[in-house]
């Protein structure tokens, strides 16, 4: 999504959202222009982090593979100022790790901004899921290679979350 035109051909195919990373940052209007010709509810802003020796994280570009030398939780709120709607932020950390959530980013960027935000990047089970959700106050979780490679079942996962009560979408 690098233009306006993108976002309207993305929703005319279906989409109710959009992500958008690399050219929020790169030009950070670009969310307040989007906002206010799609709606906030449209424009989820994407944080690609990775944590600094400092215990800051750092935002990346690029599908996470340029540094942009932006703090995340600055970022985070930067964005929601320019009217994103929601927040999605992926720990480059833990991405693929299966080894759970960066529970400390998480509740970083959930404690920056009153837009929802959504956990990626490290789920190996459904432990790691109920850690986050009941140590975070997150909206919702990504999910991608634990379903894709079928380690964890949805209706499984769903039934596993209800019974520790934790809300989920019929």
């Amino acid at each position: 999504i690098r233009k306006l035109s993108d976002i309207q051909q993305a929703l005319n195919c279906g989409a109710d959202k959009v992500a958008i990373n690399t050219q929020a940052i790169k030009t950070p209007d670009f969310i307040r222009a989007a906002a206010q010709v799609f709606g906030s509810q449209c424009i989820v802003v994407s944080i690609e982090a990775k944590k600094k020796s400092d215990g800051s994280w750092q935002a990346y570009v690029d599908n996470g593979r340029e540094p942009t030398g932006v703090d995340v939780v600055e970022w985070a709120q930067q964005a929601q100022q320019l009217g994103a709607g929601e927040i999605i932020v992926t720990s480059i950390d833990a991405e693929g790790t299966k080894k759970g959530f960066d529970i400390d980013l998480n509740l970083a960027i959930e404690k920056a901004v009153s837009i929802p935000v959504i956990a990626c990047g490290g789920a190996g089970n459904s432990q790691h899921i109920e850690t986050l959700l009941t140590s975070t106050n997150v909206d919702a979780v990504a999910l991608a290679s634990v379903l894709h490679y079928e380690i964890l079942e949805v209706a499984a996962l769903k039934a596993e979350l209800l019974k520790q009560k934790i809300e989920v979408r019929s």
